[in-house]
């Protein structure tokens, strides 16, 4: 199986093109790809897949095989796959994803990508569709308490095809991200768990924002999460629409076109390297897998 490593601010990912290829049991091969030290080791694999409604689709599986709605760093990093390999000579197209059709621009440099921006729609605040069990600004969830881990925190819920929640605090460096990032995922306000995005504000266009990703923990940087805490910060006049959102991983810019209902999220993505999977390590995974889930029915 061959297979690309990339990363987005250190989000990685391992993308796998399905063109010339093909893939059976794709949750097994996210388990198998993303473990560190005994796989590749990754956030998670992308499937990128031929689409009957747009130029490309992409697939986004996280490393315990579960499938994710979207990915804003996955989805920058597909569009600059699919044209530095060859498979596209377009420099905007759209994307297909579980979390809605998606527009892609690339920025060229010396006949290399640059940059990406991605056009990702507006943001979704119906309760309902987040979907989240709270409400506080007429089917919205904005800036409403929530305590988790023993801990007061004020959170503004938001799809961006994917449920996530941004709150705002002093002490995002130092915050204990396992604890009480894991802890709002799994919340019951959540029926579908969510990602969590901590955000501090330096100045009115400018955040600090670490991320828990649902089914994956702490990642580096999250596209996403950016747009959300900007759309957060914005709807409670903490921020502007137009910010630079500072990570661990480094900086997204993000714009919410008021007017359009429109978020833009620009940032890089940089391809590591290119290899291929030795199936018989797979298959070995795959058998190990099996027979770990027979001795467990056994014991039930």
């Amino acid at each position: 199986m061959k297979f690309t490593k990339m990363q987005a601010l250190g989000n990685d990912y391992i993308y796998i093109e399905l063109f010339t290829q093909q893939m059976e049991n794709p949750s097994a091969w996210a388990r198998f790809l993303s473990r560190r030290h005994f796989g590749v080791g990754s956030d998670g694999m992308i499937l990128i897949c031929p689409s009957e409604k747009a130029d490309f689709r992409m697939r986004v599986f996280n490393p315990d095989g579960s499938e994710a709605e979207m990915c804003g760093n996955a989805l920058r990093s597909t569009a600059k796959l699919v044209y530095e390999k060859g498979f596209t000579t377009k420099t905007a197209f759209t994307i297909e994803t579980l979390g809605g059709l998606k527009k892609l621009y690339l920025t060229l440099k010396s006949g290399h990508v640059s940059m990406i921006t991605a056009s990702l729609g507006a943001p979704v605040l119906d309760c309902a569709r987040v979907p989240v069990m709270l409400d506080n600004s007429g089917g919205r969830c904005v800036d409403h308490p929530i305590e988790a881990a023993g801990r007061l925190f004020r959170i503004t819920a938001v799809s961006m095809g994917n449920p996530h929640c941004a709150s705002f605090i002093e002490d995002v460096a130092s915050l204990d991200l396992s604890l009480y990032g894991a802890a709002i995922e799994n919340h019951s306000a959540f029926p579908q768990k969510t990602n969590v995005e901590f955000a501090q504000v330096i100045d009115k266009n400018t955040l600090f924002m670490r991320t828990w990703e649902r089914n994956c923990g702490e990642t580096l940087a999250c596209g996403t999460g950016c747009c959300v805490a900007t759309v957060a910060g914005a709807l409670t006049g903490r921020c502007e629409p137009k910010t630079e959102v500072r990570q661990l991983g480094g900086i997204i810019r993000i714009e919410w076109d008021r007017a359009s209902d429109d978020l833009l999220m620009t940032g890089p993505s940089e391809i590591v390297y290119d290899g291929v999977v030795d199936e018989r390590a797979a298959e070995a995974f795959f058998a190990a897998e099996r027979e770990a889930g027979r001795k467990e029915r056994e014991c039930i």
